[in-house]
């Protein structure tokens, strides 16, 4: 009986830091699923700013703990008018859309995380890889990009996501 006591005196003892470690560690990583909030490209050199996607886009990232991400971002649009989009529609709805899913690795001494993009809505980013800054605040990650030609309007830029944290 005493012999069970101290055994299981010893578990707790290691095990509880452990826990309490690992919780630590999870609230400190970026691993989830983050809800963006705002998408803003900084032109370089004038840094004038802008929406990427609109005043309101909607999606979401998810880092797993696999190694594994996923992002799928959509900005302000409308519904087709119809029930099937007619070829205008579909166009506008694809131009308003981001998604690629891959593998990630970070550099938390960089604060750095870098997408390894397996696959994307349109290709354009299949097989590449990203490295982007993040900052984490509370229940917000901001994401940003290394200066780069934007694939929108081609010109040099920086954009900034922020998301958070869906509960």
């Amino acid at each position: 009986m005493c012999t069970n006591r101290a055994a299981l005196l010893i578990v707790l003892v290691v095990a509880l830091p452990w826990r309490v470690s690992a919780q630590a560690h999870q609230s400190d990583s970026i691993v989830g699923t983050w809800k963006v909030l705002s998408y803003i490209r900084e032109d370089i050199p004038s840094g004038a700013k802008s929406d990427v996607m609109g005043a309101h886009p909607a999606g979401y990232i998810n880092y797993g703990a696999d190694g594994r991400m996923m992002v799928i971002i959509v900005g302000d649009r409308k519904k087709p008018v119809g029930p099937v989009a007619t070829a205008e529609e579909a166009k506008a709805l694809i131009s308003s859309l981001i998604s690629y899913a891959g593998t990630y690795t970070v550099n938390s001494e960089a604060k750095t995380v870098t997408h390894h993009i397996d696959v994307s809505w349109d290709e354009s980013r299949t097989g590449e890889s990203f490295e982007r800054t993040y900052r984490l605040d509370g229940d917000k990650l901001t994401l940003t990009t290394r200066p780069s030609k934007d694939p929108v309007t081609g010109k040099e830029s920086v954009r900034t996501l922020i998301f958070e944290k869906v509960k």
